[in-house]
């Protein structure tokens, strides 16, 4: 098969995860397909996902896939409908990548490794005669409110369908430059203002950074919004030089999204397994052991050694004091920053270091049924490209495999009906 013929049907802009769906439904359809990918590898996202894990979707029904995405969920309904988490798992186990769900309904491949996620779907490309050219695309090549194909590197490769699912601008490294927004604009789309989402955050204050390298496990973190409270969650997180991180506090900045207008507070449970009573129980305990030590050496089989100085400085409680002299109020007031440890947010990391982009292509531009452009005959897009972002959990990776999946058979339709 000639890897320069000019004749493709679907031209697949982007190798990443809904990329090489996108493809491979395209060419499962008997369309000729082209995949452009400049990288070495596919998938090269995909691969460190999940801790290089991949959590590659989440064993639940349409609706906990759609109330897991909190912009535009309602846009990927069909999307869903057409392919949800049960086939995915389906197509992975038909391509011999073995699955298991975990807590949380999260699914990883049975081996725990990323790349066998990825090798399956390079396979699969290759055994439908998908062509990868090692190219970048820059442009799309537009004619009369139509996609022709698209260009780059001095090359062009026309085609009767292209499909941009280029991802978004987190980890730049692994190639989302944020093409994919400049190619949908030049074809008429409004593009959303993009910002992290799934990512770091930066606090007010120096109180993290003397904790910094400390990582918590089963704490309960909850997110104040001026007020209100926004979401909660228990697990693992971790203190660093510039603030937070960590699952915990990835998953909770997804939903602190008017970053600039409001503010945000985080409010950590270091002692969650215990009620007020039971915790004030264990101090009166760990009092008596330490009743005639300095306070300042008391908390060491109850918190961290990192945390102490910083619970210390927070409690106004002297170091030196002794601890058979401190005060039932003074203990009161060291129980309440046990259970209400708070950190105010200052804002978010820059983009690049996010797990997944918000904003994008906006979505009433697009046909749900087809991800077809409403604005451009013959486009497509697929994947992070989209104003679509979601909570951690395989979902993400979902509305990729989906979109990709719905992108890639209607192009194909459509190519190979002219």
């Amino acid at each position: 098969m000639n890897p320069m013929r000019n004749d493709w049907d679907v031209l697949v802009i982007g190798g990443g995860a809904a990329g090489m769906m996108a493809a491979i439904a395209a060419a499962e359809q008997g369309a000729k397909v082209c995949l452009l990918e400049p990288n070495s590898r596919l998938g090269k996202k995909l691969n460190i996902t999940g801790k290089g894990r991949c959590n590659l979707t989440n064993n639940c029904s349409v609706q906990e896939l759609m109330a897991n995405i909190p912009c535009n969920g309602k846009f990927l309904y069909s999307a869903f409908s057409q392919m949800d988490s049960g086939d995915t798992i389906s197509f992975f186990e038909g391509l011999g990548v073995p699955l298991k769900t975990e807590r949380g309904n999260r699914v990883y491949p049975v081996s725990d490794r990323s790349f066998d996620v990825s090798a399956a779907l390079e396979r699969r490309l290759k055994a439908l005669g998908v062509i990868w050219i090692r190219k970048r695309a820059e442009s799309l090549l537009l004619e009369s409110g139509a996609v022709k194909g698209a260009g780059g590197e001095g090359e062009t490769w026309p085609a009767r369908a292209v499909i941009v699912a280029t991802g978004g601008l987190s980890y730049p490294l692994t190639g989302s430059t944020g093409d994919g927004y400049r190619m949908a604009e030049a074809a008429g789309h409004t593009i959303v203002p993009t910002r992290g989402s799934l990512i770091p955050l930066e606090t007010e204050g120096g109180d993290c950074q003397r904790m910094q390298g400390l990582s918590l496990r089963n704490v309960s973190l909850t997110v104040w919004e001026e007020g209100k409270k926004l979401y909660t969650d228990f697990g693992e997180m971790l203190f660093t030089h510039f603030g937070v991180s960590g699952p915990l506090v990835l998953s909770a900045s997804a939903h602190m999204r008017q970053f600039g207008k409001k503010r945000y507070r985080l409010e950590i449970d270091l002692k969650p397994a215990l009620d007020e009573g039971a915790l004030d129980r264990r101090l009166l305990s760990d009092f008596s052991k330490y009743a005639n030590s300095d306070f300042g050496n008391a908390l060491g089989d109850l918190l961290p050694r990192k945390m102490i100085s910083v619970v210390i400085d927070r409690s106004g409680i002297s170091p030196r004091e002794k601890v058979h002299d401190i005060t039932r109020e003074q203990r009161r007031t060291l129980l309440e920053l046990l259970k209400h440890f708070t950190v105010d947010v200052r804002g978010p990391r820059p983009v690049e270091e996010a797990i997944i982009t918000s904003g994008g292509v906006k979505v009433g531009e697009v046909n749900p049924s087809t991800m077809e452009s409403k604005r451009t005959a013959g486009l497509y897009f697929a994947g992070e490209v989209l104003d679509v972002d979601a909570y951690t959990g395989g979902f993400n990776l979902q509305i990729a495999w989906s979109t990709g999946y719905v992108a890639g058979q209607h192009a194909a339709f459509a190519a190979m009906s002219e």
